[in-house]
């Protein structure tokens, strides 16, 4: 007798113990949970803090200020140019009247150059082209890097929702078993119920608090991962999550969203960018079958000071030289003309590659084409599947949650046993968490469905 009422006093204690920190867990939760979100919300912080879009946006940057016909090499270029002219000069002929002869000038030359490539065989055209295409490829690799940030950021949302309802659920059924402690203890003081009645249910409800805490814990990763997802720094972060987990199964048609895909895919895109930047290499690689005409034109001003002594023949002493400024303008206007004739095969060959390589961006994009088909058909029909798989889990979350109804009443009038009362409670856990992970699926699915027509967009 005196083992009975000690296991009984550390039972109740223990539940005490759970019931603490139960009920803590839920004011800290309650109390954390205070920012309002909702998945709008979620995408414009995400876009905003989303390294891979910033990254992808500088880039567009460069490659929008790049698309320019200056960069294309369109005008000419204009240089200043200042040349010195500095010599010495010393002469000895004894044949010469002149005998000895030594000078030295210092000179300077300014002058302006304008340099022009009238003519290269439109290579200045393909560039151009070949910088325009640089630019939306760049736009179509923001495109993506926002396609993923939202498809990431939508999926961690309503995995946060399921996590947040899975943990109502457990804390219902907590309620439940609490409620069944006390119920089984009034009855086991008339002599109604046993210690064994009472010890069963002390289990179940240890059962469903541990089932709690493990459900809080995947709760707080969830939010780690939303928080993730979304940029924020503190990973800690809660919210009070404002959309719901609502089912708007959508009907599809599937050559519909074929077409869709073909004119709206991201990546499919940015592969039919590929191709024509190929198509524009070897159209840049052909160029250099043409001639190259250039033209030089400028002016140059020159000052030139010199002085020095010389020694005649018939002067025993060197005489000095005056010093001398001396100027000189010059203008020019020059054209040159140059054609390869012969460069064993090299303009050749690099045309060839360039031709292989539109073959290669074509292949890449039969492949792909080839790939998202059939990840769409099966995304397709993974779709449909969680459509009614998701009516039959609505269907038996309603049968179980009357059931379990039923079966509460029914315990408290002894009609069936703790036994049945825990397997019908355990089938509503089941019921419930197995209709929240299809419409988690489903939405998953609708998600990669919508990314891979393009529809993912700000």
């Amino acid at each position: 007798m005196y083992l009975k009422n000690n296991f009984s006093k550390l039972i109740k204690q223990d539940m005490n113990r759970i019931i603490v920190l139960f009920l803590g867990m839920c004011f800290w939760y309650s109390a954390t949970a205070q920012q309002p979100l909702s998945l709008a919300e979620a995408i414009e912080k995400g876009l905003e803090n989303n390294y891979q879009i910033k990254i992808s946006e500088a880039n567009l940057e460069i490659a929008a200020n790049n698309d320019d016909w200056v960069i294309a090499g369109r005008y000419p270029q204009i240089n200043l140019t200042l040349n010195s002219n500095n010599g010495f000069t010393n002469t000895n002929n004894p044949a010469s009247i002149l005998r000895e002869q030594s000078s030295f000038s210092s000179g300077i030359v300014p002058g302006i150059e304008l340099n022009w490539t009238l003519f290269d065989g439109y290579r200045v055209r393909f560039t151009k082209k070949q910088l325009e295409g640089l630019r939306q490829l760049n736009e179509g690799n923001v495109q993506v890097a926002v396609e993923n940030s939202i498809q990431a950021i939508i999926n961690a949302y309503n995995q946060a929702l399921v996590q947040q309802e899975q943990l109502e659920v457990l804390g219902e059924v907590l309620e439940l078993s609490r409620d069944r402690i006390n119920y089984q203890e009034t009855r086991k003081e008339f002599g109604q119920a046993t210690s064994f009645d009472l010890l069963q249910t002390q289990d179940a409800y240890l059962s469903d608090s541990t089932n709690y805490l493990v459900q809080e814990n995947n709760l707080e990763n969830a939010f780690r991962n939303l928080n993730l997802s979304m940029g924020v720094d503190d990973l800690s972060q809660r919210y009070l999550l404002t959309d719901e987990l609502a089912v708007e199964a959508d009907g599809y048609e599937l050559e519909a969203l074929k077409q869709k895909l073909l004119a709206s895919n991201k990546n499919l895109q940015n592969l039919q960018i590929n191709r024509e930047l190929a198509n524009i290499n070897t159209r840049i690689q052909e160029a250099a079958k043409y001639p190259t005409v250039n033209l030089r034109t400028g002016a140059t001003y020159n000052v030139n000071i010199s002085a020095g002594e010389q020694k005649f023949a018939f002067s025993p002493e060197p005489e000095t030289i005056p010093q001398v400024a001396s100027k000189n303008f010059n203008y020019f206007l020059n054209f040159s003309a140059t054609y390869n004739l012969f460069d064993w095969g090299r303009r050749k060959k690099n045309i060839e590659n360039a031709m292989t390589e539109e073959l290669i961006a074509q292949l890449n994009i039969d492949d792909l084409k080839r790939n998202l088909f059939t990840q769409l058909e099966n995304t397709y029909a993974t779709y449909n599947n969680q459509k009614r798989l998701l009516e039959l889990t609505d269907q038996l979350q309603e049968n179980a949650s009357r059931n379990l109804n039923i079966a509460n009443e029914r315990f408290k009038g002894g009609l069936i046993n703790s036994f049945d009362y825990r397997s019908i409670q355990l089938s509503y856990i089941n019921a419930t968490q197995s209709r929240l992970n299809a419409l988690l699926n489903l939405k998953n699915t609708e998600v990669e469905l919508i990314r891979l027509i393009g529809g993912l967009v700000r």
